[in-house]
């Protein structure tokens, strides 16, 4: 296993993410199910948000009980495929601040094109989680990962539904600092940079333009 990879091997999300797979389901299905995946990946990607205190009064007394420390959370996503697992998060932190990068993968050198980008401005400020349904080559990873540290983002973590070996190992290797959370490591590319198994192209299954 890479030692920037985290497999996230929760039962239902070794499901949805099974029947997001099949061929066959439909795109309203796919959506909802990424939707869910995503809200399903953000606990995870979540888990090690530091706490503080606060003093509550419940019905009974009063109390010095656990609150997230601070609202310094962002959400970023890689256009356009990214906004079926930020919808997802945000369910799960609707206060957090989001913003889009948007990348396309040039066909022919398969690297990845900024055509758009809109962040917080207080992004030094802000541990970044870096949403995008697939990690292929790892090329538009890169370059997103590559603006937000241009940015001076605080941290930064990449959260994934699948990811290849050669992604994993492309963003490792310019970007060791970065986990990435992924719910399946496939098998392999193939010769036009789509991983297998996989799903297919994630975009146009959730927004059916395939």
């Amino acid at each position: 296993m890479p030692p920037n990879l985290t497999l996230v091997d929760h039962p239902l999300i070794q499901h949805k993410l099974s029947l997001m797979r099949d061929r066959e389901t439909s795109t309203g299905l796919f959506r909802q199910l990424m939707r869910e995946v995503g809200l399903l990946l953000g606990y995870e990607a979540t888990r090690d948000l530091p706490l503080g205190e606060t003093e509550i009064e419940t019905p009974l007394e009063r109390a010095r009980l656990p609150v997230l420390a601070g609202k310094k959370l962002c959400l970023v996503s890689i256009l356009r495929a990214g906004n079926g697992l930020l919808d997802g998060m945000l369910e799960l932190v609707p206060s957090a601040r989001v913003g889009h990068i948007g990348l396309y993968r040039d066909p022919a050198t398969l690297q990845a094109v900024e055509y758009y980008l809109k962040l917080p401005d207080d992004l030094p400020e802000r541990d970044v989680i870096l949403v995008d349904p697939m990690l292929a080559t790892g090329n538009s990873a890169v370059a997103a990962i590559a603006r937000l540290k241009e940015l001076r983002a605080r941290s930064i973590k990449f959260v994934c539904l699948v990811a290849a070996p050669e992604g994993v190992a492309q963003v490792h290797g310019l970007f060791p600092e970065v986990t990435i959370l992924a719910a399946a490591l496939d098998r392999c590319l193939n010769d036009h940079g789509y991983i297998l198994p996989g799903l297919g192209d994630a975009g146009d299954r959730l927004f059916g333009t395939r």
